[in-house]
């Protein structure tokens, strides 16, 4: 949300004319105390997306972690996994400070990367061909009462990438209303999971997004003439690597909108699959359409006391890029929590595939029905 400087809210709420919320808990608490402070607002287009001011939001979560006393080591890289008998017992992590080791009944690799799965030996999937991450930026000293229209824009980048330099032909700017800033999304960047080359995959997304703005400052003075960069986000990564679950969901069943006896989460984000350099796959639904995430897709088989979560979660590509965006990704982050909470047994003996669904859809109701 912070880092990488998404800028909005996306699949959190449902399609038009209804626009209606469909995943609560933590996102009812940062719209509630964000909008008092104005410092987010409400985008309705097809769906409805929430922009969010990145400094607000990310005191805001620094707050909340600190208010429920979680204990959170920050900097830290996974080095060790310790595995025995379909379990995960310790974590062993990195720091600049020294090593660290975590044991625990459960964990919960919500790391984008599969990261934890990955050093477990556990089986993971990759892409079958380049999904292209960005690299966001903020830019200030907007005219904003002269921003182009989004069609204009993309219409501009189209014609006009080649002569700037652009890798990306289209782009979108979400302007914060009232002051003057925007958040750019224009750019496509590799990915790559290999250490050189994920530097060099970062430094070049920022020549990319300073080609971006020299073209804004010349194609459109009168919103652009002054613009200046306020912030880069961290390397933007869509889809790199996920694990292996008991199901993949598939795209047919994303299209279905397939409600799944141990259905978690659900969205209406449009497949979204940026595999394409010059652009990327925009594939909207209906204004009833829902689809699902199942626990399946969560569990990692041969594993009992491990969930993935958020982007980790197992799909074919293009039913991952509708299930990958905020909303979707919250509400896996809070059925894993349940799951494990449900399971914590003083024997440790409990399983995330063996579950009473009726109690977990119980819980997680809110998330899963009007």
């Amino acid at each position: 949300m912070v880092n990488s400087l998404i800028g909005l809210f996306c699949g959190v709420f449902g399609n038009a004319p209804e626009h209606r919320q469909l995943t609560h808990g933590i996102f009812d608490d940062i719209f509630r105390d964000l909008d008092a402070t104005g410092d987010l607002f409400y985008n309705r287009t097809h769906t409805t997306t929430v922009g969010y001011d990145e400094v607000a939001l990310g005191r805001w979560v620094e707050n909340a972690v600190r208010a429920h006393h979680i204990q959170a080591v920050t900097g830290a890289v996974i080095t060790e996994v310790t595995r025995e008998d379909g379990r995960l017992h310790t974590i062993r992590f990195a720091t600049r400070f020294g090593t660290l080791a975590v044991r625990a009944a459960g964990f919960v690799d919500a790391s984008g990367d599969a990261s934890l799965a990955w050093e477990a030996g556990l089986p993971c999937r990759l892409p079958e061909r380049e999904i292209y991450g960005s690299q966001q930026l903020v830019v200030e000293h907007l005219d904003e009462e002269q921003r182009p229209r989004p069609d204009e824009l993309a219409a501009r980048v189209k014609a006009k990438a080649d002569q700037y330099g652009l890798l990306r032909h289209d782009g979108l700017a979400f302007f914060f209303p009232g002051r003057g800033t925007a958040v750019l999304n224009m750019t496509h960047i590799e990915a790559p999971l290999e250490p050189v080359a994920a530097a060099r995959a970062q430094i070049e997304g920022k020549v990319q997004a300073d080609r971006v703005v020299e073209f804004l400052r010349a194609e459109f003075p009168e919103t652009f003439a002054k613009a200046r960069v306020r912030s880069y986000g961290f390397p933007g990564r869509r889809q790199t690597r996920w694990v292996r679950a008991v199901h993949q969901l598939t795209v047919d069943e994303v299209r279905a909108g397939t409600r799944f006896p141990d259905a978690v989460a659900r969205t209406a984000w449009p497949i979204e699959l940026h595999d394409s350099p010059h652009g990327y796959v925009w594939e909207t639904f209906g204004p009833d359409h829902l689809h699902y995430v199942p626990l399946r897709s969560m569990t990692p088989p041969d594993v009992h006391n491990l969930l993935v979560a958020g982007r980790c979660v197992d799909g074919d590509a293009a039913a991952l890029s509708s299930i990958r965006v905020m909303g979707p990704c919250g509400a896996t982050g809070t059925a894993a929590a349940h799951v494990l909470q449900m399971i914590d047994a003083p024997s440790g003996s409990g399983s995330v595939h063996d579950v009473d669904l009726t109690e977990l859809a119980g819980r997680l109701a809110a998330n899963l029905d009007d």
